[in-house]
């Protein structure tokens, strides 16, 4: 299968549905291998069938996110098997409790730090030697307006967001002088169940669907792209 992504190697977390599916199909519908990261095997499996279908090749690993030696394990694995990575989705991703400040859980606190941030610094340890080896490796980290809007009781999933920023950008300015760009997809109000947690009153069909914003994806992700730590908006299409 050839396309703009043909014989790129691409890891994307939160595969298994929302925006890390949408963006995994797009990715192998434009001839990336993609390697798929989440918890659930049977929605690994199901992304995994359509893009058999498709033509397509995909690896998969069930491993949640702050299983962090097994995301160093991971780093290691690519390492054997292919000598680099060319791809590196950073989508998963929690909303953590809707909630004042004040009343937020010790537990809540830890573990949307944990997943939202922690993770992708280990991702981040764990791969940044591989895309490195790419000709022209690429990553890109969902991020969302809650990291500047800072709304009532949105604390863990804005503060979590705000890290992931100064996170990426930080990495992004010490890769300055290599091939590798860093960037931030801000999606916005997208369809996905986080959104539906978030707004349950909403209706999802007057908001974009994840696969809207695959081609986003897709182009931050490819050899051309020359953006490098930026945050990039989705623009909704304008027949959407």
């Amino acid at each position: 299968m050839t396309g703009r992504l043909h014989d790129r190697l691409a890891l994307i977390t939160g595969a298994s549905r929302g925006l890390g599916r949408a963006a995994a199909l797009a990715m192998a519908a434009e001839g990336a291998h993609v390697i798929l990261l989440a918890r659930t095997v049977g929605g690994l499996e199901e992304v995994d069938d359509e893009i058999q279908k498709a033509g397509g090749k995909a690896t998969l690993v069930p491993l949640d996110l702050t299983d962090y030696a097994g995301l160093d394990r991971l780093g290691a694995t690519i390492f054997e098997r292919w000598g680099k990575l060319d791809i590196l989705i950073g989508n998963a991703g929690i909303l953590g409790p809707l909630t004042p400040v004040g009343h937020i859980s010790p537990e809540d606190w830890d573990k949307a730090i944990a997943v939202n941030v922690t993770a992708n610094y280990r991702l981040i340890r764990s791969l940044d030697p591989l895309l490195r080896r790419s000709d022209a490796g690429r990553a890109v980290f969902v991020t969302s307006g809650a990291a500047h809007k800072c709304r009532p009781y949105w604390g863990p999933y804005s503060v979590t967001k705000a890290a992931l920023q100064a996170l990426v950008k930080t990495w992004a300015a010490e890769t300055m002088q290599t091939e590798l760009r860093v960037n931030l997809l801000s999606p916005g109000p997208i369809a996905t169940k986080m959104r539906a947690k978030a707004m349950p009153g909403e209706d999802p069909a007057t908001l974009p669907q994840p696969a809207d914003v695959a081609p986003l994806f897709v182009e931050l992700a490819s050899p051309e792209c020359m953006r490098h730590g930026d945050v990039v908006d989705f623009v909704r299409p304008v027949n959407a």
